[in-house]
Parts: structure tokens; C-alpha cells; sequence
């Protein structure tokens, strides 16, 4: 019989999020073995590493592990400049990876295929938190060995899963056939692929950050390649979430993204098209097509040389399915952060603080953190995953009032965004925003008053006190 408490934590992915929570984790005395898919740790944000994030260095690092760093000589570098993608991973996870507390327990090269209880499926529940976790896992020649964990962090993320085209969340008709022309996520068209780019149209799908950060660079690169045009295809029609709160953005960054693309698309560098669903990517002569829905109407883009989707990412959930999870059903990231983070609903206030008790599941042993808790939903913030790895480590160790001491504070956008009409001013009203006047036309609110998400339920439906009390 395994001993159990002598197995190790397994941490799934090696990003900044896997790393807080390894950090976390051995400060406290716990084994840990961290499983990377990519041939290096932070590799997803290596593929981005040409883009500069819009959270300073200060708010881009995670305590635990700037503890680690700090003992072997590390120094944060200037703490209010904002870091580009390369320079996380060269000054902070690369260095951090190499810590000897730490650089024993990464193994890249290593592909979680699958995590379930020894000897159990999902569907047996006696005795199910007396066994070990059994994880299998790939090695860079495709062989394949069997682990064992007494708990399970998956910080995975979803970056290696990328939305496609289609509009119906499945590859529209063509798109897999043209794949040598389709680009995901947010290629280097300045760098690396700037041939693939340069003097071509170019067709730029979605209306989150990474469409907007592939827009302003391709503008740049029309600088000094002129024939250079880009047409930017959205689905929906108000364009005001995707501009953002300006000034009124807490990340000053951010803020002037959405700043910057507005301009663009006001001075005729952009061409922008709403209100546009993909059906099908077709070819018309040596040139693609899309063809999409507009008004309840079936039309044909202009055609493109390229077209780069920034439709977002999903989580993989394969490498789950013999476990008991619990996840929002259509965001597919963990349950309770569903109703706060939903894009179709999401309102002014920012995701209150939570911690272990809504980043686990149903399965003893087993949290999700980092982006993949957020499912599908585009509003994560590295802060938010630090303090989620901090309170996962904190319960895995057995110390439940550090795991319940829960505190984090996002920087507001300055925007709120629901299904509601937008006022004359750009800002979505709704009768409680009407109201209390607590939403548009000022700065966004600093701080959320609840201590958890379970407290934040607990007030809406008009209870008193601490509405975590009784998770508890």
C-alpha cells in the first residue's frame, strides 16, 4: 500500500501560476513535483514573449517566489516598468526554476495525460480520498510512465487550446483546410513571422486583448511596409467594452490600449467590421474569404492574404475526465467563479477575493487555479492566480486560517459590461447603475465590499454578517 503523505503535491503546468504555487508549497515544507508540457517552463509565455503586458513588475510577481529569488541574491528589477512576455521568463521564471528548492522538483518535457485515484474511476466513491492520485505522463520521446500525488494543483492553463474561427465554437468549414494562412493568439508579426505579414491583408478576428495588442502592432509594421491593411472582424456591436474605461482604467496600460485602437479605427488605419458571425472560411482565388452572418444576413468579407484569430482559449479537460469535477457549464472553469466572471453578465465590481474552498472540487485533493479556473472566461489577472496558489498551498499544508485569510484587490477597467443598452455617454446602464450612479462617469471602485465569494452570495441575498460563515 502507498503511503500517501509521503507522495508529493503534483503541480500541473510550469507558468508563473504553477511556479507561485510550487513556491508556496515548499516554503512550507511540502514535497512537490511540477509536470511542464513544454520543452522549458513558462513556455506559453514564450510564445507571447514579444508582447508587453500592461501590470508593472511589481504586480506581475508572486511573494513566495520572490522570497525564493531574494535568498539566492534575485532583485525584483524596476518595479513600476511594465514587462514584455521575454522578460518574465528571462528575469523571473527562468531564474525562479532554477532555485535549488525548486529545480529538483520541474520535469519540462512531461504531458499530463491523465489524473484519476488508484484503482478508482470517477463512478466508485468508497474509500476514493484514501488513495493516491495515479497521474500518467508522457515523455519527450512518447513514453509513457504512471506517478502518484497526495494532492493536485492544475495550473495548466489554456493557452495550448485556442478558440477557433467559427462562430459556433467549432471549426467553421475551411478553417482547417487553410490552416497555413491562419495564425492563433498573438503572433510576432514585427519579429519572427514579419515576412508572413509585411505588405499583406490582413484579417484580425476578436475583441479582447490579444486582437487588440496583433492590431496595433500590425499598424506599426504598415509604417514601413504601407500595404499593410487590416480589417477587424467582431461579433458584437457595441464597441465600448472592447475601447475600455480609458482614463478611467486602474492599469494605466490597459486603459490606452483601447484607447489606441479607437483612434486607429476613427482615422481609417483599421477597417472595422461588427456585428459579424464566421461560418465558413473559404478560398477565392489564391486569396481567403470569410463568409459570416450580419444582420440576420449571409455576406462575404473582402478577401485576405492572412487571417489571425483572437477568438480566446478553452481548458483542456481530457486529462480530468476520470475525476469528479465541478465546473460552470458553459465557461467550463470552476463553479463558483462563474456567475462573477461570465462575460455575458459581468458588471462593474471586481471578482471578489476567493481562495481553496471555491477553487476545489467535489474530488478530494484536487484544485484548479491560474487562468484554467476562469474557463473561458479573458479577464484573469496574474494577481489573481497568486493569491489563489498562496490559499491551495496554505490548505494543502493543513494550515486552514492562512487558507481562509483570503485578500485581493484587482485593478478595476473603468467599464462595466452587461447585455444592457449603452447611454449617451458609452456606459451600459442598468436600474441599480441608474440608481446609485455607482458605475460610469467616475473612477471604477477600488476594492469590493465581501471577503469571499461565498460572502458576496450571502449579501445578495440579503443576509447579514459574513456570509462565508457557514462554507466554513
Amino acid at each position: 500500500m502507498i503511503d500517501i503523505e509521503s507522495l508529493p503535491v503534483a503541480v500541473i503546468g510550469a507558468g508563473p501560476i504553477g511556479l507561485a504555487a510550487a513556491a508556496h508549497l515548499v516554503e512550507r515544507g511540502m514535497k512537490v513535483k511540477v509536470y511542464e508540457a513544454g520543452a522549458s517552463v513558462g513556455a506559453n509565455v514564450r510564445d507571447w514573449a514579444h508582447v508587453r503586458i500592461f501590470t508593472t513588475w511589481e504586480q506581475s510577481v508572486d511573494t513566495a517566489s520572490v522570497r525564493l529569488l531574494e535568498k539566492h541574491g534575485w532583485k525584483l528589477p524596476q518595479a513600476n516598468k511594465l514587462p514584455t512576455g521575454g522578460e518574465i521568463y528571462d528575469q523571473y521564471l527562468k531564474p525562479l526554476a532554477a532555485v535549488p528548492e525548486l529545480a529538483g522538483a520541474i520535469e519540462t518535457d512531461a504531458k499530463v495525460l491523465s489524473i484519476t485515484r488508484l484503482g478508482l474511476d470517477k463512478v466508485t466513491s468508497k474509500g476514493r480520498d484514501k488513495r493516491p492520485f495515479e497521474i500518467r505522463v508522457a515523455g519527450p520521446k512518447g513514453e509513457v510512465r504512471v506517478e502518484y500525488a497526495q494532492g493536485v494543483v492544475d495550473a495548466s492553463g489554456t493557452w495550448q487550446n485556442q478558440n477557433p474561427a467559427g462562430a459556433s465554437g467549432t471549426p467553421a468549414p475551411g478553417e482547417d483546410r487553410h490552416a497555413d494562412r491562419i495564425a492563433y493568439g498573438m503572433p510576432d508579426v514585427l519579429g519572427a513571422v514579419r515576412k508572413d505579414y509585411a505588405g499583406k491583408r490582413i484579417a484580425v478576428i476578436g475583441a479582447g486583448y490579444s486582437a487588440i495588442n496583433v492590431i496595433l502592432d500590425l499598424t506599426k509594421l504598415a509604417e514601413t511596409a504601407p500595404n499593410t491593411k487590416v480589417t477587424w472582424v467582431v461579433r458584437g456591436t457595441n464597441m465600448n467594452k472592447t475601447y475600455g474605461g480609458g482614463a478611467n482604467d486602474q492599469l494605466e496600460a490597459r486603459g490606452a490600449l483601447g484607447t489606441a485602437l479607437k483612434r486607429l479605427v476613427d482615422q481609417g488605419k483599421v477597417q472595422l467590421v461588427t456585428g459579424f458571425s464566421t461560418s465558413a472560411i473559404r478560398s477565392q482565388g489564391s486569396d481567403l474569404q470569410l463568409v459570416g452572418t450580419q444582420n440576420g444576413k449571409e455576406i462575404a468579407l473582402p478577401t485576405a492574404d492572412r487571417i489571425i484569430v483572437c477568438t480566446g482559449q478553452r481548458p483542456n479537460l481530457e486529462m480530468t475526465r476520470e475525476l469528479r469535477l465541478e465546473l460552470d457549464p458553459w465557461l467550463e472553469g470552476v463553479k463558483a467563479l462563474g456567475p462573477l466572471i461570465d462575460p455575458n453578465e459581468h458588471s462593474c465590481g471586481s471578482v471578489p477575493p476567493h481562495g481553496h474552498r471555491e477553487l476545489s472540487h467535489p474530488e478530494p485533493g484536487f484544485y484548479t487555479i491560474g487562468v484554467k479556473s476562469y474557463g473561458r472566461a479573458p479577464t484573469f489577472l496574474l494577481l489573481t492566480g497568486y493569491e489563489q496558489a498562496r490559499s491551495v498551498a496554505a490548505v494543502l499544508a493543513g494550515d486552514l486560517q492562512a487558507a481562509d485569510n483570503v485578500q485581493l484587490v484587482l485593478p478595476e477597467t473603468g467599464i462595466c459590461t452587461t447585455d444592457f443598452e449603452a447611454d449617451a455617454n458609452g456606459c451600459c446602464v442598468t436600474p441599480a447603475q441608474v440608481a446609485t450612479s455607482s458605475c460610469c462617469g467616475g473612477p471604477a471602485l477600488a476594492e469590493v465590499d465581501a471577503c469571499c465569494v461565498a460572502d458576496v452570495a450571502a449579501k445578495e441575498a440579503g443576509k447579514k454578517g459574513c456570509g462565508c460563515g457557514e462554507a466554513a
